[in-house]
C-alpha cells in the first residue's frame, strides 16, 4: 500500500473517530438538569434502584439521573466499591472496552477487567483510592491506579452542584493522567458516576459508570 493511500485511511479513522465523539455528545443531552427527580427518570423509588435499573436508561437519562443526584457524604466513602460500565451511547462498547483492557496499564491487555474502586477519606474533604482489576490469566485482583479525592463543583455538568471527584493526574503518566471522575449518590448502596478522559472530550464526553455497595474492607494497593 502507498502512502497516499496510507494517509488516506488514517485520515478516514480520524474523521470516523470525530464523528462517533461528536455524536456521543450530542446523545448526552445538555450538561444541565431537566428539573425531573431521580425518581421520575428511573420510574421507581431511588432506594429501591439497582445498576440494572440504571442500565435500561439511555445515554441522556442516564446523564440526567447523574445531574438530580447529589455528592455522596465524603467521610462515609471507605473501602472497595464493585463497579459496572454502562452501555449507553454510540461509544459504550468501545469505552468499556478501554475500561476493562487498556486501562489498567495503558496498554492493550486483553486479559484483564477492571472491578472496581477503593476509597480513603483522610479528613474532611481530602483523601484517596485505587481501582481494582481482575487478571484473569492467574485469577489475582489487582489493586492499582491511584487518584486523589475531593468534594466540589462538578466539571461534568454545568450548574455548580457538587461531586465527589477522583483525580488521576498527579500519579499516573499517558492517557490516564487526563482521566477524571466524579461519583453522585442514589441510594445507600448505589451511585451514578461519569469519567472522561482528556483526549476524547474531556467533560463533554462522559462516560457513565455505577459504583455498587456495600463496600468490601478496605486493603490497600499493591
Amino acid at each position: 500500500m502507498n502512502a497516499k493511500k496510507l494517509i488516506t485511511l488514517a485520515g478516514g479513522a480520524l474523521a470516523l473517530n470525530a464523528g462517533l465523539f461528536v455524536v456521543n455528545i450530542l446523545q448526552a443531552g445538555k450538561r444541565v438538569p431537566d428539573g425531573r427527580s431521580m425518581g421520575e427518570i428511573l420510574g421507581l423509588d431511588p432506594e429501591e434502584a439497582t445498576w440494572e435499573d440504571v442500565e435500561k436508561l439511555n445515554r441522556r437519562d442516564t446523564m440526567q439521573l447523574f445531574y438530580a443526584a447529589g455528592a455522596p457524604q465524603f467521610e462515609e466513602m471507605q473501602g472497595e466499591y464493585k463497579a459496572k460500565v454502562l452501555s449507553g451511547g454510540v461509544l459504550g462498547g468501545s469505552t468499556a472496552y478501554f475500561t476493562h483492557h487498556v486501562f489498567p496499564t495503558g496498554m492493550l491487555t486483553p486479559g484483564t477487567e477492571w472491578l472496581g474502586k477503593a476509597f480513603m477519606p483522610e479528613g474532611k474533604n481530602g483523601g484517596w483510592g485505587y481501582n481494582l482489576f481482575l487478571d484473569k490469566r492467574t485469577g489475582k485482583v489487582l489493586r492499582m491506579r491511584k487518584m486523589d479525592t475531593k468534594v466540589g463543583p462538578t466539571t461534568i455538568g454545568k450548574d455548580g452542584s457538587d461531586s465527589m471527584h477522583l483525580d488521576y493526574g498527579p500519579y499516573n503518566q499517558g492517557v490516564v493522567h487526563g482521566m477524571h471522575d466524579e461519583v453522585r449518590q442514589v441510594n445507600e448502596n448505589l451511585f451514578i458516576c461519569a469519567g472522561y478522559l482528556g483526549f476524547s472530550g474531556g467533560p463533554l464526553n462522559p462516560g457513565p459508570f455505577v459504583l455498587i455497595g456495600p463496600p468490601d474492607q478496605w486493603v490497600g494497593m499493591d
